[in-house]
């Protein structure tokens, strides 16, 4: 086995921050098992943290991408979506837009890039559109405000999901305007909207940032498009016909009854 250098083992101490160790360095450097410990200490606090930032995503139940049925959507550029899975558009500080009908498998596609920025070590926050913008729209104060604004800057990767399945006032357009002018070309937003950018005016109406905000959001953005029938009208077809086909073959099973004298 190669000798470990102590000199090695002392850098990586202080990254791990253990200045008692540190402290008696001299009295502790040659003993044979600290390598063992700081890889023990080292992998738990790996752990811990991945549970950390999980918690923190609120990333929701969702099913991996191995469950995804490549074949349903009737428009999707497979390739594009892996190159996001990978997260390639973080190099670039790049947003990932995914534009398609509803129930066709943005959110769980959105969920499972956010996962991967996850285990890379990224802080990640998930949250529906409407979610955020009423969380913002109910700050009283300017101080309370940006508070709340840094919760949804600060992350290194955001996801934003069903943007447009509501129409909102005024004061909400400014402030996703906001958030996504905090963000631009500093930390990548992931955003699911089953609205074409045309007519984003009808999603955030009188509001005069719109084409502004639309200019950020898409200035380095991946625009994944999906289009196809719904997977939950898919499943709920399917969950259908199964109990259909249950309860003719209990039917048929069931016994006859034999007529008898009265």
């Amino acid at each position: 086995m190669t000798p470990i250098d102590p000199e090695d083992l002392r850098r990586h101490a202080q990254q791990l921050g253990l200045f008692g160790l540190l402290h008696e360095w001299e009295r502790y450097r040659d003993k044979p098992w600290l390598a063992e410990l700081f890889e023990i200490e080292t992998r738990e606090r790996t752990r811990r943290g991945l549970e950390r930032r999980l918690r923190q995503a609120k990333l929701g139940a969702f099913k991996p991408m191995a469950d995804f049925d490549w074949s349903w959507p009737k428009q999707i550029d497979r390739e594009h979506v892996e190159d996001c899975l990978a997260l390639r558009f973080l190099d670039e500080k790049a947003n990932v837009v995914l534009v398609g009908p509803n129930g066709i498998g943005k959110t769980m596609i959105a969920q499972n890039i956010a996962y991967a920025a996850v285990l890379r070590g990224i802080s990640v926050l998930r949250v529906n559109a409407s979610e955020m913008l009423s969380d913002l729209s109910r700050q009283d104060t300017s101080s309370a405000l940006q508070r709340r604004i840094r919760l949804y800057t600060s992350p290194g990767l955001l996801v934003l999901d069903e943007v447009g399945y509501l129409a909102y006032d005024l004061r909400a357009g400014d402030l996703f305007f906001e958030v996504v002018s905090r963000r631009h070309q500093a930390r990548p937003i992931v955003l699911t909207t089953n609205r074409t950018f045309a007519e984003w005016n009808e999603v955030f109406p009188n509001s005069s940032c719109v084409t502004a905000l639309v200019d950020r959001l898409l200035h380095k953005a991946e625009i994944v498009k999906l289009a196809g029938l719904s997977y939950r009208t898919k499943e709920a077809e399917e969950r259908n016909l199964r109990l259909a086909a249950e309860r003719e073959k209990r039917k048929t099973a069931r016994p006859k009854k034999s007529g008898g004298a009265r």
